[in-house]
């Protein structure tokens, strides 16, 4: 293989020491696909949860050509269009989403195992649904973060699985036989009580169509959040249950709900349509808040993630707290939850601004920050 694995980055995502772009799971998927990619007509090669561009390039590597992509994740999408433009492949793919349009026509799909048994059931059903019925996924994922139940998962939906030995600590799973269900159980959708709030949750979304700890506590305290305010950006929204709270309390309140993750967008979207204020509630996919101007916000709110992939890291939450002080404007607040163990006080501080404590249980804390 030409393709310099060591040339890929991660940026724009979190770069750091123990934070890398490629894996032993990336070569064994590649590996074990690589007679079945020589011989994919052009247009049927479709990868799946490319983590920053080493499937996606590998395969073009390997003469695949017309691949179509998908990455939940807008840092992912970034990330291949940079390594891509690194080593000279630019154009070689397309990305899209987790639907028909992705799948037509497939005749090997390269996957990068997730994490969570939900996320596999929906894709797995997906690639069952619309990809040809000679397809054959070859997935992968480090030995430490699989289990059996992924191999149970996949034979809901395709008649064969093979196992490969493991290899560097990564181990392969090879789907085949499509078998595809009836009507897709995908979002899913749950009535919170408490709340008196539907959520709606594809597979891949945060914490699914439950409400968190977290949240509910931020939930409590939210309505002292500068009362006065006109707009508020729910950073990360996840299922939109925030924002669609902010919108429901607040008739005069409109509100961008944004997350880098595709499936966070469309739940956020479809529970903001099914509890009336999608009018109100701005959807929008984006890294942070990139695509926001500086001093353009009075009220964000945000329950960071402190996982980065499979790893606890405080990056993704510093990175989230740089760009929403960025983005506030002068005298505009950060309301913000945390596991209380991480202890963010002191860089909320730091990076926002004067930081007063709101509420605190025996799990989180809920700060506003005052952007200097």
């Amino acid at each position: 293989m030409g393709l310099d694995f060591a040339a890929l980055r991660r940026w724009p995502d979190v770069e750091a020491e123990n934070l890398f772009a490629t894996d032993a799971a990336d070569r064994l998927i590649l590996d074990e696909a690589n007679e079945a990619i020589r011989s994919a007509p052009p247009g049927t090669v479709v990868v799946i949860g490319d983590h920053y561009g080493a499937l996606t390039l590998g395969a073009e590597d390997l003469g695949a050509r017309g691949i179509r992509t998908h990455q939940d994740a807008l840092s992912g999408e970034l990330a291949l269009a940079a390594n891509a433009e690194r080593v000279g492949l630019v154009g070689r793919f397309a990305s899209r989403g987790l639907d028909a349009e992705l799948l037509s026509g497939a005749r090997v799909v390269l996957l990068a195992l997730p994490r969570g048994l939900d996320a596999l059931d929906e894709i797995a059903e997906t690639i069952a649904r619309y990809a040809d019925t000679e397809v054959v996924v070859i997935a992968g994922g480090r030995v430490k973060h699989m289990t059996t139940a992924m191999n149970d998962v996949l034979l809901r939906h395709f008649a064969q699985l093979d196992v490969t030995r493991a290899r560097s600590k990564a181990r392969g799973l090879i789907a085949s036989g499509p078998r595809p269900s009836g009507r897709s159980v995908w979002p899913k959708r749950r009535h919170d009580v408490a709340l008196d709030l539907d959520v709606v949750a594809h597979a891949a979304a945060f914490g699914g169509a439950a409400v968190d700890g977290g949240t509910r506590l931020l939930l409590d305290q939210l309505d002292a959040a500068l009362p006065e305010a006109t707009e508020a950006i729910d950073l990360g929204c996840g299922t939109g249950v925030i924002a669609v709270e902010l919108a429901r309390r607040r008739p005069g309140l409109t509100v961008i709900a944004s997350d880098q993750s595709a499936a966070a967008v469309a739940s956020a979207s479809a529970t903001a349509e099914i509890n009336g204020v999608a009018d109100r509630v701005r959807v929008i996919r984006d890294d942070a808040l990139s695509s926001q101007p500086d001093g353009s916000s009075s009220l964000i709110v945000l329950n960071p993630p402190f996982h980065i992939g499979a790893t606890v890291h405080t990056g993704i939450a510093l990175k989230l707290f740089t760009d929403a002080a960025r983005v506030l404007a002068p005298g505009g607040e950060l309301w913000a939850v945390w596991n209380s163990h991480l202890g963010y006080r002191p860089a909320l501080q730091r990076i926002v601004g004067p930081t007063r404590q709101i509420a605190r249980d025996r799990t989180y804390t809920v700060t506003a920050s005052v952007r200097r």
